[in-house]
């Protein structure tokens, strides 16, 4: 993402596991206050941890002051094994998740996804509530309600969604949330992709985070 981004590997399930940390700007966070854990859009159609979105999503973390790690899903890059529809996928990232929580202890953890990964991210904060470890918060950007099993998420999460989306329609999102009760940013004009609409992702999600 910059100069600055540190990028190592982790062993996974299926094999090496490639990743990227950037911290926080240290003239104004000393030390990060929380971590964020960022996941990518699909692998199958040329999703990988530098997606925009996905930079967008760890700019906007990084801003608020937390440390964010971003991971090639399996079959992605650096990354071995194949693509796993979501499951081998939220292995990993409990996988990445363990190494740095040892690496970052004690801070308040963050979930932020696009696309397929607010599949994994959904999946892994369901798995962490069963374990009685659940994120504090999570920020999903085009969520992947209709096209694959979204499981329910918390209250407070924090979703954007594109009015244009041509991949995820808004109708399907809705669908997903109406039984939740939990309301949605559409962008106005923002495709699945948000061309051009970036930074709004950046300033609603930042707009949001301190707020219950």
């Amino acid at each position: 993402m910059n100069a600055q981004t540190e990028h190592f590997s982790l062993q996974g399930p299926a094999g090496n596991l490639q990743c990227a940390l950037d911290l926080p700007d240290p003239e104004t966070h000393a030390a990060p206050i929380g971590l964020a854990l960022v996941a990518h859009p699909h692998p199958l159609f040329g999703g990988t941890m530098d997606n925009k979105v996905a930079q967008t999503l760890a700019r906007t973390f990084t801003g608020l002051g937390y440390a964010a790690v971003r991971m090639n899903f399996r079959g992605v890059g650096e990354s071995a094994g194949v693509h796993d529809t979501g499951m081998g996928e939220t292995d990993d990232m409990e996988v990445l998740l363990t190494a740095m929580r040892a690496r970052f202890p004690g801070l308040p953890l963050a979930l932020a996804g696009f696309s397929f990964g607010t599949f994994v991210q959904a999946r892994l904060q369901q798995r962490l509530q069963e374990n009685g470890t659940p994120a504090e918060r999570l920020a999903l950007v085009g969520a992947a309600a209709g096209k694959w099993d979204m499981p329910a998420i918390p209250a407070n999460t924090i979703l954007v969604h594109g009015e244009l989306d041509e991949t995820i329609p808004l109708s399907a999102v809705l669908d997903w949330l109406r039984p939740q009760d939990i309301p949605v940013t559409v962008i106005p004009g923002a495709d699945h992709f948000f061309h051009r609409r970036l930074h709004l992702i950046k300033q609603h999600i930042t707009s949001m985070w301190d707020k219950a």
